[in-house]
């Protein structure tokens, strides 16, 4: 298979401030699980919040595509981005999700489970690896096709940079020259501080809805496409015009207790007003479900008869306006 390095204009932009900058390379505890046959895109196509079907267009196909697979309630279950392997539409399609890779049997059993007589195969891909890839110089895309399947813009959010999958044990020093291999957790405190949820930690299952999670900022859905799980209260959402709480990217300034901020901690205002959860986070940054009405307001806290401070933003890359 050829290597199809693809980089999107605006991420080019964004790049060429990082002329000369080694690309750094974050190993993703994330599972890769390969759809191929020839119905899979109308397969997932009502399962996912995206239009699937723009993965075996003709023409200018996507390499990748980001959704959530959602309930029959309308909230999330799994956040997936799927990769396009097939290079046209005489191939049959072939299509690689990304998961938490702590859902990845769940995950499974719930595609069989709407699969029925459908033609296509659902198999892990072990022998697979994914990387992030924070911008370095973009004249440094890979040349090994051997060993690198995909490089392509992350489609949730230009700030995100590129994903990569390449063969288990594959020589990141040939695929990207001059890239540096990271420790994970500065991946994920870039993904906090740039409010971007990812996984079962950031969007809970059967808690989490779409379009608070920013959904429609990153990409990942696709309102006129057809019928799919979970559709219904979306698309009510979405026409209504108003959401009144959001994730959101927050940073404590202050000392944290020793155990850290506790998953799902209540948010208040500082006159005891109830702002949102708390979701998850790394060392002084994390990510919060909050009502905008609260965003410019003081926030805390309360643990152990202490007030924890912590405030909140709205991301540089999100559409103007997209706050109010």
């Amino acid at each position: 298979m050829l290597v199809r390095a693809i980089t999107a204009p605006g991420l080019r932009r964004w790049c060429r401030g990082q002329r000369g900058a080694a690309a750094a390379c974050f190993p993703l505890g994330r599972a890769l699980l390969g759809v191929r046959g020839a119905e899979a895109a109308a397969f997932l196509q009502g399962l996912l919040t995206n239009d699937v079907t723009q993965l075996v267009a003709e023409g200018d196909a996507p390499p990748a595509l980001y959704a959530h697979a959602l309930n029959v309630q309308g909230r999330c279950l799994y956040d997936v981005i799927l990769y396009r392997l097939h290079e046209s539409t005489a191939e049959e399609p072939h299509i690689l999700l990304e998961c938490d890779s702590s859902v990845l049997d769940s995950i499974q059993q719930h595609l069989k489970l709407y699969k029925i007589r459908r033609k296509v195969t659902i198999s892990p891909c072990p022998d697979l690896s994914l990387w992030a890839v924070i911008p370095g110089d973009t004249s440094s895309l890979p040349k090994c096709a051997d060993q690198a399947l995909l490089l392509t813009p992350d489609p949730r959010a230009e700030v995100m940079g590129w994903r990569l999958i390449a063969k288990k044990g594959a020589n990141l020093s040939e695929i990207i020259p001059g890239s540096q291999v990271g420790d994970v957790q500065d991946y994920h405190r870039h993904r906090y501080k740039q409010g971007i949820p990812e996984g079962v930690k950031d969007l809970p299952p059967g808690v989490a809805l779409p379009l608070e999670s920013n959904l429609a900022f990153m990409n990942g859905i696709s309102f006129t496409k057809g019928c799919y799980i979970g559709q219904e209260l979306t698309a009510r959402t979405h026409h209504m015009g108003v959401i009144r709480k959001r994730l959101l990217p927050v940073t404590f300034p202050g000392p944290l207790p020793p155990a850290g901020i506790p998953e799902g901690a209540e948010i208040l205002t500082q006159a005891g007003k109830r702002a949102g959860k708390f979701r998850a986070g790394g060392g002084e940054l994390g990510i919060a479900l909050l009502r905008l009405a609260h965003l410019h307001e003081p926030l805390c806290i309360p643990l152990a008869g202490d007030r924890v401070e912590l405030r909140a933003t709205t991301p540089e890359w999100w559409p103007k306006g997209a706050a109010k």
